[in-house]
């Protein structure tokens, strides 16, 4: 273990900064957002001190906050970004763009409900609607967590030029002070090497960008973009191996929380696994044998880690802090599709638990597990408060 750390009391957004300061990104276009506003704040206070050396732009909103991170990216520079809720929704065109021209930033999002009705409060919604935009997607527990992945996320992205979303729970996550670990600059700069694309705009090698394509060219490209897109659950595995080895942290892609002898397991991703670790041991105490799988990485679904790390389990209890309209709860629905086939098939229940920002309990969690293994699983998944 590397003795290069230092602890500070940082909340998550701040924790988000000193991750974004630590990866050395030269061009950083934000539009401030609650509750993303403190992570501009930390790094122009970062700047101010000269402590951060990058390029702080605020246009006039989300849409040319994308607008302005695609060239800088292009042109082979390190770029970072931040926002939540309507302002990832106001960027929504231009994250297909971000992707098909594998612009590798990397954006935290933290996660908010969206409009309307108007709120401020938790909620997944907002980052899991981009799923198919062409962005690697990670759900964070907390500020420890926040840090690590955004520089994890910029090895993973560079590595397959693809653009990356590090989520966070808006409060839980994002304002919530906790003791975090700050690597030194120098065993970061060991981890992350500095960003040099193979190809980018550069008028000394003349090469074509933004032209349109024929029907064989884009498909080839969209072909392109699955098979990197194929590569990330083993480029995150590795990222994280290699930054356990310098810090003793590890996240995994999949993470089994006293799973062993267990026979049902509990599936959710973001704030809520703390509360669901909590719970586990809870329920531990008294016999229940139940465990946790929590999902790091949500895109592209690790799908053979994620089978897996639930193979022997009679029962699977999905808890969404999302709601996807005449749908359900997006992970229930992408893991029902992930085990479907599977042998012998678990029973899979889905729960909307904590949409909006509802506070779920350890208690409420094992009142969700008892009340589950008493129902039938069922395609839908049930709303439960």
């Amino acid at each position: 273990m590397s003795t290069q750390t230092k602890a500070i009391l940082l909340t998550g957004n701040q924790a988000v900064a000193w991750g974004a300061r630590l990866a050395r990104p030269k061009v950083v276009p934000v539009y401030p957002i609650t509750p993303q506003t403190p992570v501009l704040e930390q790094l122009t206070e970062f700047a101010a001190e000269g402590s951060f050396d990058a390029e702080i732009v605020t246009p006039e909103s989300e849409h040319s906050v994308m607008s302005a991170c695609i060239p800088a990216s292009l042109v082979g520079t390190r770029v970072f970004t931040a926002t939540a809720s309507q302002g990832l929704l106001l960027m929504h065109e231009l994250l297909h763009y971000a992707s098909g021209a594998r612009a590798p930033i990397v954006m935290v999002n933290v996660n908010r409900t969206v409009a309307s009705p108007w709120a401020f409060w938790p909620d997944q919604t907002d980052s899991l609607s981009q799923r198919d935009t062409g962005w690697i997607q990670y759900y964070v527990e907390d500020a420890q967590e926040a840090l690590d992945s955004v520089l994890q996320a910029f090895r993973v992205a560079e590595q397959v030029m693809l653009p990356t979303m590090v989520n966070l729970d808006a409060f839980y996550v994002s304002h919530a002070l906790e003791p975090v670990q700050v690597p030194e600059q120098a065993l970061v700069d060991g981890y992350l090497p500095a960003f040099n694309p193979p190809h980018r705009l550069d008028t000394d090698k003349v090469e074509s960008w933004g032209n349109v394509a024929t029907q064989d060219m884009y498909y080839r490209h969209r072909q392109g973009l699955a098979e990197a897109m194929a590569r990330v659950p083993a480029l995150a595995a590795q990222a994280d191996r290699e930054w356990a080895e310098l810090t003793t942290r590890s996240y995994g892609v999949i993470e089994r929380y006293r799973c062993d002898g267990a026979r049902t397991a509990i599936v959710t991703m973001g704030s809520m696994c703390g509360t669901v670790r909590d719970a586990v041991d809870a329920m531990r105490d008294v016999g229940v044998a139940v465990g946790l799988v929590k999902v790091r990485l949500f895109r592209p679904l690790p799908v053979a880690a994620l089978s897996a790390a639930l193979v022997g389990f009679d029962d699977i209890i999905v808890l969404d802090r999302n709601y996807s309209p005449g749908h359900g709860g997006v992970l229930h629905q992408e893991l029902r599709a992930a085990l479907y086939g599977s042998t012998p098939a678990p029973r899979i229940h889905g729960l909307l638990a904590g949409v909006g920002g509802v506070n779920v309990s350890p208690a409420k969690v094992a009142e969700f597990v008892s009340q589950a293994l008493q129902g039938e699983a069922g395609t839908e998944s049930q709303w439960v408060r």
